[in-house]
């Protein structure tokens, strides 16, 4: 039997998860129910962000966790590696955020063979 799963990921703000799964050309879908057609309860989830109605994010009232049907999991990546891909995200995105909030501007930015990024902020006095 099929069923949803939930992961847990670090992750407690929403604006910057949302602009984080944009950069990763994913179209988000907030406030929704999933519901898998596969599971015989016909459990639905409440999640409050919603990828192509198969993988959603929720708050656990600590951080957002990700709720998927692992066993029908249909990107082309393991669930670990997209978590990972959408914490690096996140973290640009939340770096962006407090850099532009100190008033600094990010001047260039780099993403390195090892998939890492680089920021070079400025500021003027």
């Amino acid at each position: 039997m099929s069923h949803f799963s939930t992961i847990k990921t670090q992750i407690t703000k929403k604006p910057a998860l949302l602009e984080a799964l944009e950069l990763l050309q994913y179209n988000v879908v907030e406030n929704v129910e999933l519901e898998n057609p596969l599971d015989h309860d016909h459990k639905k989830w409440q999640v409050d962000i919603s990828i192509n109605n198969e993988i959603g994010f929720r708050w656990n009232g600590q951080e957002y966790e990700l709720v998927a049907d692992l066993e029908t999991w249909s990107q082309p990546f393991p669930p670990e590696r997209f978590i990972e891909k959408v914490r690096q995200q996140y973290a640009r995105m939340t770096i962006h955020n407090k850099v532009k909030e100190e008033g600094w501007q990010v001047a260039e930015e780099w993403e390195m063979d090892d998939n890492s990024i680089e920021l070079t902020v400025t500021r003027w006095n």
